[in-house]
């Protein structure tokens, strides 16, 4: 019955997301926050579809959603964690791998919304475009995600922490937010299965900018991390 409910809902999932890249497309047209409105109602529908599989889905720390310009650290363990945040966040800007932008129609609305592209082989470069552009997206009150993991992991495992996090932390001197989650459990990384229960999407308490390179890093892996460890035992 499983492996069923998962067929159905990957295939209504694409449907889902055919229907609304391609109907909403005129909307390229007009301003960026058009296009924010129309992540937010697909996300929405991704979310609430999850109930075909017996999964419901539970915000928590909602007090700790930010409203303006902040770096969001969520863990990250399915792409569900990528569409949560798309729906919960006001204005949301993903940091992302350049590749993904020959994408048809989701390249067309990543760039529409400013969305930070990086080049992994530019190294120094690179970093210093993601801040630069992470700056400009500030000013225009956007919240910046970013996954410190930089790729799905599996529950439970701790992944390894990327600099980049740490640059935007020191350059920008905002607010970061993590983010804990058990979403693997139910959607996993690999495969087409999704298995019932609750996923839970906790906001932490944000960490102040300010802290020393080493102690930023240490106390953001240890909130996503022990918050997340939690989850697991729902």
């Amino acid at each position: 019955m499983i492996a069923v409910r998962s067929l159905l809902y990957v295939a209504l999932f694409y449907l889902w997301t055919a229907v609304i890249a391609v109907a909403a497309t005129p909307i390229l047209l007009g301003p960026a926050r058009w296009t924010l409105a129309m992540f937010h109602f697909w996300g929405r529908g991704v979310v609430a579809m999850l109930a075909i599989c017996g999964i419901r889905v539970e915000v928590r720390g909602r007090e700790h959603i930010p409203k303006g310009p902040a770096l969001v650290a969520p863990k990250h363990q399915c792409m569900l964690d990528v569409f949560a945040q798309f729906t919960w966040l006001p204005a949301s800007v993903f940091v992302m791998k350049k590749e993904l932008n020959w994408i048809p129609w989701f390249g067309w609305y990543a760039a529409k919304v400013g969305t930070i592209d990086i080049d992994r082989s530019g190294h120094s470069t690179a970093l210093k475009n993601m801040v630069r552009r992470a700056k400009a997206l500030f000013a225009k009150n956007r919240q910046v995600v970013i996954f410190p993991e930089g790729t799905r992991g599996e529950p439970g495992v701790k992944g390894d922490y990327k600099p980049g996090i740490a640059a935007l932390y020191r350059e920008l001197d905002v607010p970061v937010y993590p983010v804990a989650t058990n979403s693997g459990v139910h959607w996993p990384a690999h495969g087409f299965l999704r298995r019932p229960g609750t996923i839970v999407f906790e906001y932490l308490e944000p960490i102040p900018p300010g802290l020393k390179r080493a102690e930023f890093m240490r106390t953001l892996e240890e909130r996503i991390e022990a918050a997340s460890a939690k989850l697991l035992a729902l």
